[in-house]
């Protein structure tokens, strides 16, 4: 089962590498992580996703909460959360295919954001599955490169995070 954590960290060295390296560890797979400064400048926030049952979630809950960087962790497998995610895909632009890549960017609400005689580069956002979809699509008219971010994710509704 895909679980999405939110992991509330102080900004401070290391410490991305010390959660890392409990993953690793324990023997644990990351399939994406994503991190960056809060509005609180002093806290980061962590957004880990990985793979496992309700059981070794718990593990991972429990070995992050013993870490003294870790402030909160958030578990957003239930669905209370908005994911979102960017891919920045680079076709091949043969002539004959151009018209039905810009339709295909169109239809995904993307965003062409440089053109070459060869290729396309196309920045997409939105819901994981999304871009699984308009990778889809998009593979048969030749897919050269892809560069995904993972998905980030916020809680529904206004209850916000406290520090």
């Amino acid at each position: 089962m895909r679980h999405t954590i939110t992991v509330m960290v102080e900004n401070e060295f290391g410490v991305l590498s010390r959660v890392a390296g409990l993953f690793s560890g324990r023997g644990f797979n990351i399939d994406s992580l994503s991190v960056a400064p809060t509005n609180d400048e002093t806290i980061s926030r962590m957004t880990i996703v990985t793979r496992g049952d309700d059981q070794i979630l718990e593990q991972i809950s429990k070995q992050l909460n013993k870490l003294i960087d870790v402030i909160k962790v958030i578990d957003f497998t239930d669905g209370e959360a908005i994911e979102r995610e960017m891919a920045l895909i680079k076709v091949t632009a043969e002539e004959s295919a151009r018209a039905e890549i810009l339709r295909i960017a169109d239809i995904f609400r993307a965003k062409i954001i440089d053109v070459t005689t060869k290729s396309f580069t196309i920045e997409a956002t939105g819901a994981p599955a999304k871009i699984d979809a308009i990778l889809e699509l998009l593979r048969p008219l030749g897919l050269k490169e892809l560069v995904r971010t993972g998905p980030v994710a916020i809680g529904r509704g206004a209850k916000a995070w406290k520090g």
